[in-house]
């Protein structure tokens, strides 16, 4: 079935710069046709200083929803009517909801992250969780791992610019959530062995490791790792990082990141039409062991 345009088709898309190298309207447009649905999804080359210009008139066109990527997250927050919890917690915007003009922020970084773990085999609510970085992928993971129901959460951050950001989350998750959150500096290395020696889950949230920086990783004592702790890279490319070899060569299990963009985006896709995302087929197509996208 081609996908037409009609004069009824709503119009959705993403916000960011850069956005060409997005798969997002692969995913979504080919999601709406296979379900009949008469949405488009573009992207929008734009940057935070024309952000609330666009933001105006996408409530006037009636747009179903957006995406916002880089470097427009946070900065269109003054711009919304509403955000969800964990966007609250978060302090930043991947997904609006536009509904008779009222535009809505939800982050689904997060929901997409505990995804993948599902996707991986794993579960890790009541269980603890020690999670690298304290940027905003590391945000939304906090924050999504605390709302599903981590019984402790061990955020690792180097002191410097990032730690009374990551300070600022753990106040966050302990003020707003049942789960029990603790700052370690990642140069404590006993900090960081008695996080892990209690740890389900070992995450890295940083870019530490990620291409073409290939050769790094941000544990670099490989007796911390031990065969009952699972760990996670969200860096995709390369598919397998440094940590993750060296960890799977410690007795770890592990997976990386390729299937959070998968799952962040079904989350948008059911908050704008109600319906579940073709994810099998979505998966088939643009999730294979060929070259990943971002």
């Amino acid at each position: 079935m081609d996908h037409k345009i009609t004069g009824s088709t709503r119009l959705g898309g993403l916000l960011g710069s850069p956005v060409a190298h997005s798969i997002s309207p692969m995913m979504h447009n080919d999601s709406f046709q296979e379900l009949g649905l008469d949405y488009v999804y573009l992207c929008f080359e734009v940057g935070p200083e024309k952000l609330p210009e666009v933001i105006t008139a996408f409530r006037s066109m009636n747009v179903y929803g957006f995406n916002l990527t880089m470097p427009d997250k946070e900065a269109v927050i003054p711009c919304l009517d509403e955000l969800s919890l964990a966007a609250q917690m978060i302090g930043a915007v991947n997904t609006v909801t536009c509904q008779n003009g009222k535009m809505t922020g939800h982050n689904t970084d997060g929901i997409g992250y505990m995804r993948a773990v599902e996707e991986a085999g794993y579960s890790v609510p009541g269980k603890e969780m020690t999670l690298l970085g304290a940027g905003g992928a590391a945000s939304a993971i906090a924050v999504q791992a605390a709302i599903d129901g981590v019984s402790r959460l061990h955020l690792v951050s180097r002191r410097g610019r990032s730690w009374e950001k990551a300070g600022a989350l753990v106040d966050q998750i302990n003020q707003n959530t049942s789960c029990q959150a603790d700052l370690t500096d990642l140069a404590d290395t006993d900090g960081l062995r008695k996080n892990l020696e209690r740890s389900a889950l070992l995450t890295n949230a940083t870019s530490v490791g990620m291409a073409p920086h290939a050769d790094q990783t941000p544990i670099g004592d490989c007796s911390l790792f031990h065969p009952e702790l699972i760990v996670s890279d969200v860096i995709y490319n390369p598919r397998r990082t440094r940590l993750l070899r060296e960890a799977e060569n410690a007795g770890c299990r592990t997976f990386n990141g390729m299937y959070m963009l998968l799952y962040q985006g079904e989350a948008a896709f059911r908050i704008w039409t109600g319906q579940n995302m073709p994810v099998e087929l979505i998966k088939s197509r643009y999730f294979t062991e060929k070259e990943s996208y971002e």
